[in-house]
């Protein structure tokens, strides 16, 4: 995790050079500061390097090397950082009011010359190291058998004919591969780890139609540590099983003989060449190079993990292996299982609710069976395992498959590391939206690459999000719904980034009381992350968090919670990241304005913000949203302080239902401002109503709706109050597809959608509403949807149960159990009458007074 490192500390010392309110006293040798960034930048460099060298390093080694890269680096950031924090805070107690002017900090660095100096030294050096490793490899030790296991080891045995699934995609695949197309052809299979690939593959090379189409079939296994001569010997021996084995190993084992003796040996024969868990596209086009092309029909078949390798095939011969649907993963389950006998009746629900926990992934699936297999097949047992994701039964699958897994996260690029390990943070089958993964991985220094795949001028962070994420879910190693810019890990990959964000010193994840009183304490962590609220309140949980000084983040990615908790935030002066919008602050916490680094603040706070927030100058993401109650602010109707003008880092300011004062002067007002939730261009609108008055009664429109642009296909409205029939000049938009309504932007009892209304909307969400019934007018309304959130409805009463098959995702959090018990329904009938995976609803519920998982 030594780039994620690099990157934080290249954020610091950047933003002393380029800072606007910060300049560096001279006498304390300011070019000491510019040298020490060089350096940062250099070694950074060095460290992308290993992206090309992968197949030929030695692992072991360069990991060792980040690992004394990541110690030195959180070493130098606890000398830097106080020093810089001690600094801001003397040099702001000497102001004598709350409402300066512009700030430019003078900061001193010659009491720390002496660190800065070494710190250089010692990067200079590790840098040199790790370069001289990456060109020349230290000899690796002799590999235990089992230090790489391929998924293949897991699957169904060794008979092909009880394959399940894929049946559709195995006739596609056979089609192709049988076609009358006289040129050679190649066929890629990608798809995650332990997904079938090599299973389909198998499959297929063995079909007895494909067997006594070719001359000659080869199967290959390729793996992440390759030599093109293992691979060409490999060929050779099962092309002429016949070969002489001296001849191989004496004067024709060069490179470029070998390269002739295949080219020869399959000159002229139709041939079949499946090469199995391929990791470089580099590998597959010197093998292409090496085939002849004899116009015979000859076919190559290749398997990976990676859409950047499969796309060495024809666009048309590209396959993507599915999940497996509800239907086939309970299958495989009591196959692997109970073999031919049958399940007994008690045991099928609650199988097939396990079936369903392994979330479509047959490694997973079978894992899990193993498992079962060998344990109590009573019902009490099963019932258990069915009701806790957390089961250790799940646990130790996800352990077992952590080898099968590991290169999936191990071959990734340097810029991806840190980032996709970041996603184990937010709970497990959590959908995250992109923009709050931005906010996070900027403030955290992720976003800094110079990578050469993007255009450094064209860049934003959130369009480098944007790219980071495409470029993981290219990897298989994430799970996307495009349609509503969401993503998140399969729990067999949660499960891997929380144990090696934990064994990277990346983050530190709290799920139970437990984890807080670990024997070697908690003082050492870098970041922490709080999936379940309530421990905050705990005392014992309280003090270990309190004594981790070291702290720089603190991530509060468990489900709302309405009471509010203490952060113990005046303990944790250095942090960077305070992202608690699960959190709901009654009072601002005025220890949040003496956190001079934060760069990235998300709370749930409903009045007025203080002047006194300015202080926090490097603060460049500020997220405030609001919870249920609205509060009328006395006298100014400003929620937001005319200091916020002096902020002049702020790239993203997102202040729900506020409004933004006039400056007191003119000039460079947030220069640096990328993103400001309010109104946008005409495909994209936020109207927020700023402290409304609610009323008794439902207002009558003040403002038309039927003035929205037809064009539209965003639309955020929040405190309006207009009557539910109001919604119709809305609902009748051709065009959009995302629609959010907060805090009584609607208001009364009842609403009634009508036919045809929203005929594209894909994605609605209603929080903080009286409304009690919602109900369709027939089976047509708001065809397209595919995600529903309801929040904080407490009235709500009825959900239409006549959704159709493109609602995907159900999200309902602090609504009444009435309405819990209408979305379980739809999932329930749902469930009843499909079990294709198309079909799927994914349904997740949370009350913050309901939580259960405390456990010491």
């Amino acid at each position: 995790m030594a780039y994620g490192a690099i990157g934080c500390l290249e954020l610091t010392i950047g933003r002393l050079l380029n800072s606007s309110h910060i300049s560096i006293v001279q006498n304390s040798s300011p070019q000491i500061i510019k040298l020490l960034y060089d350096e940062i930048i250099s070694l950074k460099e060095a460290l992308a390097e290993v992206n090309e060298k992968r197949s030929t390093i030695n692992i072991k080694m360069v990991k060792t090397l980040e690992a004394e890269i990541v110690d030195a680096v959180y070493k130098f950031e606890d000398v830097i950082d106080p020093h810089l924090l001690n600094q801001f805070h003397s040099l702001q107690s000497d102001e004598e009011t709350d409402h300066p002017p512009l700030m430019v900090f003078s900061v001193d660095v010659q009491e720390i010359k002496q660190d800065v100096d070494s710190f250089i030294e010692t990067m200079n050096k590790m840098k040199r190291a790790y370069i001289h490793e990456l060109h020349n490899p230290s000899p690796e030790e002799e590999q235990d058998d089992d230090e790489f296991v391929p998924s293949r080891t897991y699957f169904y045995g060794n008979n092909e004919s009880n394959m399940v699934g894929l049946s559709d995609l195995f006739m596609k695949i056979k089609n192709r591969l049988y076609s009358s197309q006289s040129e050679r052809l190649i066929v890629s299979l990608d798809g995650m780890a332990g997904i079938g690939k090599t299973t389909l593959a198998k499959k297929l090379f063995r079909d007895p139609f494909i067997v006594s189409r070719y001359s000659r079939l080869v199967f290959v296994t390729i793996g992440p540590k390759y030599r093109l001569a293992d691979i060409l010997v490999e060929v050779l021996t099962q092309v002429n099983p016949d070969i002489d084995e001296i001849m191989l190993m004496k004067g024709e084992k060069v490179l470029a003989g070998l390269k002739r003796m295949v080219h020869k040996s399959l000159k002229y024969l139709s041939h079949l060449i499946v090469l199995d868990d391929v990791w470089e596209k580099e590998i597959c086009y010197e093998l292409m190079k090496v085939f002849p092309d004899d116009k015979n029909g000859s076919r190559v078949l290749l398997t990976t993990r990676l859409n950047e390798v499969a796309e060495c095939a024809h666009p048309l011969s590209t396959y993507r292996v599915p999940f497996l649907d509800k239907k086939e993963s309970w299958e495989l389950l009591r196959h692997k299982v109970f073999d031919a006998m049958p399940c007994p009746h008690e045991l099928e629900k609650p199988g097939k609710k396990i079936a369903e926990n392994c979330e479509g992934l047959p490694l997973t699936i079978v894992t899990v069976a193993n498992i079962l297999s060998k344990a109590d097949k009573t019902l009490a047992f099963w019932n258990t395992v069915a009701d806790e994701k957390q089961n250790w039964v799940y646990r130790d699958a996800y352990d077992q498959m952590s080898k099968v897994l590991y290169p999936s996260y191990d071959y990734l690029d340097q810029h991806l590391k840190a980032c996709f390990l970041y996603l184990g943070a937010f709970a497990q089958n959590n959908w995250v939206y992109g923009s709050q993964l931005s906010n996070v991985w900027s403030a955290e220094g992720f976003l800094n690459s110079k990578s050469m795949h993007y255009s450094e001028t064209a860049m934003t962070s959130t369009n480098r999000t944007h790219a980071y994420l495409y470029e993981l879910y290219s990897n298989n190693v994430i799970m996307y719904k495009i349609e509503v810019f969401c993503y998140r890990l399969h729990s067999s990959f949660w499960h891997l980034c929380n144990i090696e964000a934990d064994k990277n010193k990346l983050f530190y994840a709290l799920n139970y009381r437990s984890d807080a009183l670990l024997e070697e304490g908690i003082e050492s962590k870098r970041r922490l992350c709080i999936r379940n609220n309530v421990l905050l309140a705990i005392e014992d949980v309280h003090s270990a968090i309190a004594s981790a000084s070291t702290v720089r983040s603190l991530l509060c990615t468990g489900y709302f919670h309405e009471y509010p908790v203490p952060l113990c935030l005046e303990h944790l002066r250095l942090l960077r990241v305070l992202h608690a919008l699960s959190v709901r602050f009654y009072e601002f916490p005025m220890e949040v304005v003496k956190l001079v680094q934060l760069r990235c603040l998300a709370l749930v706070y409903d009045r007025n913000l203080p002047p006194s927030i300015f202080k926090l100058l490097n603060l460049q993401h500020l997220i405030i949203h609001r919870h249920l109650r609205i509060i009328q602010s006395v006298g100014n109707l400003s929620y937001l302080p005319v200091e916020i003008w002096n902020m002049k880092e702020l790239k993203d300011l997102q202040i729900k239902g506020r409004d933004l004062p006039h400056p007191c002067r003119d000039g460079s007002l947030l220069p640096n401002l990328l993103k400001l939730g309010g109104v946008g261009p005409q495909k994209v609108l936020e109207c927020d109503v700023v402290n409304p008055i609610l009323n008794t009664e439902v207002v009558t429109p003040i403002a038309p709706l039927s003035n929205f642009p037809s064009s539209l296909t965003m639309l955020g409205l929040t405190g309006l109050g207009y009557p539910w029939e109001e919604m119709r000049k809305i609902s009748s938009l051709p065009n959009l597809r995302h629609l959010v309504l907060k805090c009584y932007a609607f208001r009364g009892p009842k609403w009634e959608v009508r036919d045809n209304e929203f005929p594209k909307l894909l994605n609605l969400q209603i929080e903080d509403t009286d409304l009690e019934q919602w109900t369709f007018q027939n089976d047509e309304c708001i065809p397209a949807i595919k995600l529903l959130r309801i929040v904080h409805c407490y009235k709500l009463k009825e959900i239409p149960l006549t959704f159709g098959t493109s609602l995907q995702i159900i999200n309902v959090v602090d609504c009444s159990p009435m309405a819990v018990n209408c979305a379980n329904k739809l999932k329930h009938d749902r469930d009843d009458k499909y079990v294709e995976d198309k079909h799927s609803l994914d349904l997740f519920v949370r009350s913050s007074w309901d939580d259960r998982n405390i456990k010491s």
